[in-house]
């Protein structure tokens, strides 16, 4: 069994999108978009085959998101070496997204960033 693919709403898909294929190599198919309820949505695939899922429709609810809390806290990708890790922790920063923490080896031994990435989501950059 694997994962097929996460999804996340999102209020500016096409910032989203640039994000995930700008900074993570991300490679979007052509969209989708329902004439009827104006359901829009790419999916972002990578390299190793996972895929994410960016959606938008009107009418959604836009609640503040604390950086601990229930729910799903973070997406994870592995950029495989230090080095990315700390050169795309650095672009990010340079660009003004926040970090949070890192670069830095955690006490269960993965070496990562964490980054608020778009619209208050959390991205960790791992090995």
């Amino acid at each position: 069994m694997k994962i097929e693919h996460v999804a996340m709403y999102v209020n500016n898909l096409e910032q989203a999108k640039d994000f995930f294929v700008g900074y993570l190599d991300g490679k979007a198919n052509e969209g989708y978009h329902n004439q009827t309820t104006d359901f829009r949505s790419y999916f972002i695939s990578f390299g190793d085959g996972a895929r994410l899922e960016i959606m938008n429709k009107p009418g959604m609810q836009d609640a503040e998101k604390a950086l601990a809390r229930t729910g799903f806290i973070h997406v994870a990708f592995s950029l495989g070496s230090k080095e990315k890790v700390d050169e795309l922790t650095t672009r990010l920063k340079e660009d003004g997204y926040e970090v949070v923490s890192g670069p830095r080896t955690t006490g269960d031994g993965y070496y990562e960033s964490c980054v608020v990435g778009i619209e208050g989501n959390q991205i960790e950059l791992t090995v």
